[in-house]
């Protein structure tokens, strides 16, 4: 059973969202604020983590900071208020997977832990295959019908980001973040050239598409 960690300092919504996550077959803890999430963390093993950003004392965007620092695969999703497009930034670039605003439908809340998960699933494989492409995060390898395709190291991981989180949209500042040394003088706009070098080298693949999600980034779409 999947143990889910909910810090959210409503107490209702938290009360809220663990019963309906405990009726659906899911084992979750709730908490009022990160210290006591950090505290219930120090013995126990979750999968994935639900979050208020506007707690007391330490923020979200602190919280998530934090627990990436120390885990780097667990699956972070944001439910919060805030819905404006620097709030949603500063969150991705703390380190979450998913951004829910409120009010939180439990339903729509269910369905996106179900994808986390899986695709949480998936990365810890270090393996990915779809139809005929395979790639090899060990080896940082890709195979298509068996015929190695040469990538470099970076060009192997923006790929592999991005299938291993079909539809899901990546920012250029996300992946320069992820992929890009601090100190890289390379603009965001270097990106698109290594978009253009994948699409160049999987012209021949059927299994995707890199799709260009006009004035933010990409995102790959399986065929």
């Amino acid at each position: 059973m999947f143990k889910i960690l909910v810090t959210e300092d409503n107490k209702e919504l938290n009360h809220a969202i663990c019963s309906y996550l405990n009726q659906n077959g899911y084992q979750a803890v709730g908490c009022l604020n990160a210290n006591e999430a950090y505290d219930t963390m120090y013995g126990n093993l979750f999968d994935l983590i639900v979050s208020d950003i506007m707690m007391p004392e330490i923020d979200g965007f602190e919280f998530a900071e934090t627990v990436r620092g120390l885990n780097q695969e667990i699956p972070i999703l944001f439910i919060t208020a805030r819905d404006d497009f620097a709030s949603k930034q500063r969150g991705f670039r703390a380190g979450i997977d998913d951004y829910m605003v409120k009010p939180v439908d439990l339903d729509e809340l269910l369905l996106r832990i179900g994808a986390l998960l899986r695709r949480a699933k998936i990365a810890s494989s270090k393996r990915l295959e779809i139809g005929n492409l395979i790639l090899d995060a060990e080896e940082h390898t890709a195979y298509l019908k068996e015929e190695e395709i040469p990538l470099t190291v970076r060009e192997f991981n923006l790929l592999y980001k991005l299938l291993a989180y079909p539809k899901k949209t990546f920012t250029r500042l996300q992946l320069m973040d992820e992929f890009w040394d601090s100190e890289t003088s390379s603009s965001p706009r270097t990106v698109d050239v290594y978009m253009t070098k994948l699409r160049d080298k999987f012209s021949e693949c059927s299994e995707f598409e890199i799709v260009t999600v006009h004035g933010l980034g990409y995102k790959a779409v399986l065929k």
